[in-house]
């Protein structure tokens, strides 16, 4: 088998022939000087092809001139590079094989190249066939692999808490001292100190990272640790973390996770140390059982609120006479709430045992409302707002979030009654400037809150009063800015932009229609009567045009239908509502008539329309009933409004009776009730 023919820049023939020759001078060489490493090549390769014998090799190299000017060091690890690539050649087999292993075995005896550099850069069959080794080839390649299993796969952990715990002690006593280093020289300090225990002590960094994260959770309101722990690997926290998650996953664990684990955590991805992602994926119970489970939850409940008001065919007749029974009427307003109750506290098991609902109120107690509003939505079919812990959290950043701007609509208030302020004198003028100079803009995120808090925000009537009055007062400040004559503030708004006052009023008007479709709406129908909640309200409501208060009517209703509780507070109010109507009399009016507006406050929309649906089958209820109105606020004028118009746009029934002369029964008895209702109006606003 021949060898593919090389070209020989340095090494030509006539050198060849000229060295071939046993007579030949030892003095000749190239008349110029050559690159080493092609000239070595060339001379490697001439040797191996039987060109030129070993033993010339020597006096060749003494005389030839290299052009890079090579040390003899550098010119030995180049011949051995070259001989160890040249005999990874699949090619070069045979009698030229054979004469490359004596070739190397030759430059090691007469010391041109050390063994060593052999030994590192050939492969164990070359040297085994070289007789460059004592061990055959197979037998050097296992231990290798034992000796690289050894170096660097092998962890020598022998200086964990249990051994030599000197250095853990003085680590554990300097973080809990956290709380007097609160300067930067003395937060570099510790970090020193640190960084010097590791090194002195020999400790493991991974638990030294592990007892700094156990001291933070004890102390989590301790600044020093957030700048302790970017010393350590990004990469080791979030493992740390999920082994800290998983533990508690344990069977036999029965203890929950401690809340202080869900802070720093949360602290953690918050200052973008680890990624929110890298921890979700040790969290349990996987998302998919957990909505599995509260999905069967959820199903219950809406079937339990759905019988609420249906009537038992198998009941006898003692248990009819029973709930017929002449006597009190008596209201229950807070029913739907004692049910929603007992729903809370039959999930509160779910809260101890869901982390990754752990961890979304980790997020809201540290403000950090990017990544909790990103778990709000991964977590949107579990109803995580319903937990009285997560909804708290989530109060207190809507309480922050709107502090700026209702401070600004305290003052506006103020100015308007007359008052002023506690101020100092010389500040006065200028306060009252900037009130009535006063505009207010709401970030995006406060809407986003509010959609998350959905109808639970009934549970704080004093946030729910507060965000009307900021809500109106932010619509009121987008219309001022298009209608303004001055153009001061449009400029320091808008940026000079002149469409840009209308734009942000379309989006205004749409951030607040949102907030009232999404959640003051349904939470007027969870708050147990309460006038001024559906006044402050109206206050906002009575800034958008009619078309767009009835669509938010019409959408209200629709949603209700989607949560138990919802549901089980229309039913409750319908079955009320009708108990009411079979005994409203002109003999108790005055005390039916005012449980009638309670009902109304609670749960205007149905309510009404369960009254304006008995109205149409009985007239003779038009007269009672106008006199129960009276209690009505302006909100719930405006929702019987959209509801008669709605059963007078509804179809399925005709307007005339068979005749095709006279009206419905319906329609009178509809048409009679606006007419007195407006009628009794008049002479109320007149007297």
């Amino acid at each position: 088998m021949s060898l593919p023919p090389v070209e020989c820049t340095c090494i030509t023939d006539d050198f060849v022939r000229e060295w071939k020759n046993p007579s030949a001078n030892p003095s000749l060489k190239p008349p110029d000087p050559v690159p080493s490493l092609r000239f070595l090549y060339e001379l490697c390769w001439n040797m191996v092809r039987g060109e030129l014998p070993f033993q010339k090799c020597k006096p060749i190299l003494d005389s030839v001139e290299f052009l890079d000017k090579p040390s003899s060091e550098e010119l030995i690890s180049a011949l051995a590079d070259i001989i160890s690539q040249m005999a990874l050649d699949l090619t070069l087999q045979g009698e030229f094989r054979t004469r490359l292993t004596k070739l190397a075995k030759w430059l090691v005896e007469s010391a041109l190249v050390p063994l060593r550099l052999f030994q590192e850069r050939c492969e164990e069959e070359f040297l085994w066939e070289a007789e460059l080794i004592k061990i055959k080839a197979q037998e050097l390649k296992n231990k290798e692999v034992r000796v690289n299993t050894r170096l660097l796969y092998q962890q020598t952990k022998f200086n964990l808490l249990r051994e030599e715990s000197e250095g853990y002690a003085k680590l554990v006593t300097l973080l809990c001292r956290g709380s007097e280093a609160s300067t930067p020289n003395a937060t570099a300090a510790t970090i020193g100190i640190i960084k010097s225990l590791i090194g002195h002590f020999d400790l493991d960094p991974n638990r030294v990272f592990d007892i700094v994260l156990e001291c933070f959770e004890l102390q989590p309101d301790i600044s020093i640790f957030l700048e302790l722990i970017p010393i350590f690997p990004k990469s080791h926290a979030s493992q740390i973390l999920g082994f800290k998650f998983q533990y508690y996953q344990r069977m036999e664990v029965n203890s929950p996770v401690p809340f202080g684990l869900y802070k720093i955590t949360a602290l953690l991805v918050k200052e973008e140390f680890i990624d929110l992602d890298s921890v979700y994926s040790h969290l349990l119970p996987r998302d998919d059982e957990a909505f599995e489970h509260y999905s069967a939850f959820s199903a219950k409940r809406l079937d339990e609120a759905n019988k609420i008001g249906k009537i038992n065919l198998a009941a006898t007749g003692k248990d009819l006479m029973e709930d017929e029974k002449q006597g009190d009427v008596s209201i229950d307003l807070f029913a739907a709430l004692d049910l929603e109750t007992d729903a809370v506290a039959e999930r509160l098991p779910e809260l101890e045992n869901n982390q990754s609902l752990g961890l979304l109120s980790g997020f809201l107690s540290v403000e950090d409302w990017y990544h909790a509003n990103i778990l709000f939505e991964r977590l949107s079919s579990l109803n995580p707002v319903a937990h009285l812990q997560i909804c708290d959290g989530l109060f207190r950043l809507i309480e922050k979030t709107i502090f700026p701007a209702y401070s600004v609509v305290r003052k506006m208030h103020f100015h308007s009654l007359g008052f002023t302020p506690p101020t100092s004198g010389d500040a006065m003028d200028t306060t009252d400037s900037l009130v009535r100079r006063s505009f207010i803009d709401l970030p995006k995120e406060l809407f986003q809150m509010l959609a998350c808090a959905g109808p639970y925000l009934y549970r704080d009537t004093i946030l729910l009063q507060k965000v009307c009055r900021v809500l109106r007062v932010y619509l009121l400040s987008a219309l001022d800015l298009v209608t303004s004559d001055d153009g001061g503030l449009n400029v320091e708004f808008v940026n000079g932009e002149s469409k840009a006052p209308r734009l942000h009023l379309k989006e205004a008007r749409l951030r607040v229609e949102e907030a009232l479709g999404t959640c003051l709406l349904p939470s007027l129908q969870l708050v147990p009567a309460n006038p001024a909640v559906g006044q402050e309200i109206w206050e906002v409501m009575s800034l958008l045009p009619y078309e767009v208060r009835y669509r938010l009517y019409g959408e209200w209703e629709k949603e209700d239908e989607r949560m138990p509780m919802i549901l089980a507070a229309r039913q409750t109010a319908k079955l009320d509502t009708r108990r009411i109507l079979k005994r409203l009399a002109k003999e108790n009016l005055k005390q039916l008539g005012r449980m009638v507006a309670k009902l109304a406050h609670a749960n205007p929309m149905t309510v009404l329309r369960t009254i304006v649906h008995q109205i149409e089958a009985y007239r003779d209820m038009i007269a009672p009933v106008v006199d129960a109105f009276k209690y009505l606020t302006q909100l719930e004028y405006d929702i019987l409004e959209y509801v008669v118009i709605e059963r007078l746009a509804q179809g399925g029934r005709e307007k005339l009776k068979d005749d095709g002369l006279n009206l419905s029964d319906w329609l009178q008895s509809l048409a009679s009730f606006w007419g007195h209702l407006y009628d009794s109006e008049a002479n109320r606003k007149l007297g």
